[in-house]
């Protein structure tokens, strides 16, 4: 005989299980639906977060992280992880600036050369997973420690001001105004990059086979796929991103500095798991990421704004991203 309790645990099951149907066909509605609450809940606290002004400087503070999470996104799709996402930047920034002030060069071929350098930073890590058969951790975390020192070696330790460089090195940092809101033309250079890779793995048989080569390397391999190649042009792709991250951090800064990005690393991986990216790979998209990069520079304005410490700041950041991976290995049961 079926109880009414029965009834009610039955129904509680089925509704989780139809939840967790349409998370896993739709990863990007859970980080929507926490960036939506955030913003209402933060908007309550303190009305000054939703002012245009203070909704310009967020999307501001998120370019940087957005842009090299773009990349790393590619990575962690094909189930992989960059540790030297920040230092590849970092270090491109820096060339940059010193093709400009040191080489004389002018700002075109400063920041083509720039861009290239930051390119091949990202083809060596994808040399080294591909052709020597390293694990992507173990690789990423010894270049990220190679492009740090040569970044102190080029840089030493010296900043170099953007009043010294050519105008293009700093014009990712100008703005335009549409009424109150402003938006510089870095974060409109990111959000064009998002537009072109969501294109490009939603709607190219490249993206189609990154997502193959994450879901199951040998699977894709047997089916005719060429995943080294794959894993080479993701990591070079990558590359190329943090370098322009690079130029974008040139312009938010208006100069050049070694001593930043000692946690954009994380910072960038973070806005991966966030926005609903497996870190198995094979599962998510960039738009989720984007999403993820918009969650952090909420938190973290909106608890600054309600008057909470810094260290209870990466608490709570830390804490999404625990509750980020549970979800997702929930999601994933789906499959079973």
């Amino acid at each position: 005989m079926t109880t009414a309790t029965d009834f009610e645990v039955r129904n509680r099951d089925s509704i989780g299980l139809r939840v967790q149907h349409v998370l896993h066909g739709n990863p990007v509605l859970g980080p929507l639906a926490v960036l939506l609450v955030a913003t209402v809940a933060f908007s309550i606290v303190n009305q000054r977060f939703i002012a245009a002004a203070n909704l310009s400087l967020v999307l501001a503070q998120v370019t940087v992280i957005a842009t090299l999470a773009l990349g790393q996104t590619l990575i962690i799709l094909t189930a992989g992880i960059d540790l030297s996402a920040g230092a590849i930047a970092v270090f491109s920034s820096i060339l940059m600036a010193n093709f400009c002030v040191k080489a004389g060069m002018p700002g075109v071929l400063a920041l083509l050369l720039g861009l290239a350098c930051g390119t091949a930073m990202g083809a060596l890590n994808g040399f080294l997973v591909t052709r020597i058969k390293l694990p992507p951790f173990i690789v990423t975390l010894g270049t990220l420690t190679i492009f740090f020192s040569l970044n102190a070696v080029v840089s030493q330790s010296e900043t170099v001001r953007g009043a010294d460089m050519p105008s293009l090195m700093t014009w990712t940092g100008e703005s335009i105004r549409f009424g109150q809101f402003q938006v510089t033309y870095g974060s409109i250079v990111m959000l064009v990059l998002f537009g072109f890779f969501f294109y490009a793995l939603s709607w190219t048989a490249w993206g189609k086979h990154v997502y193959a080569t994450g879901d199951d390397v040998e699977a894709a391999r047997l089916a005719g796929i060429r995943t080294g190649r794959v894993l080479f042009s993701v990591y070079t792709i990558a590359g190329l991103l943090y370098a322009t991250a690079g130029w974008i951090l040139i312009g938010r800064l208006a100069s050049a500095s070694p001593n930043v990005g000692t946690e954009y690393n994380l910072d960038s991986i973070t806005a991966v798991v966030l926005g609903g990216t497996s870190l198995f790979g094979g599962r998510g998209g960039v738009i989720g990421t984007l999403i993820g990069a918009l969650i952090v520079g909420v938190f973290r304005n909106g608890l600054q704004l309600a008057g909470v410490e810094v260290v209870w700041q990466g608490f709570a950041i830390g804490l999404l991203v625990l509750i980020a991976v549970s979800l997702d290995q929930w999601i994933r049961k789906v499959k079973a």
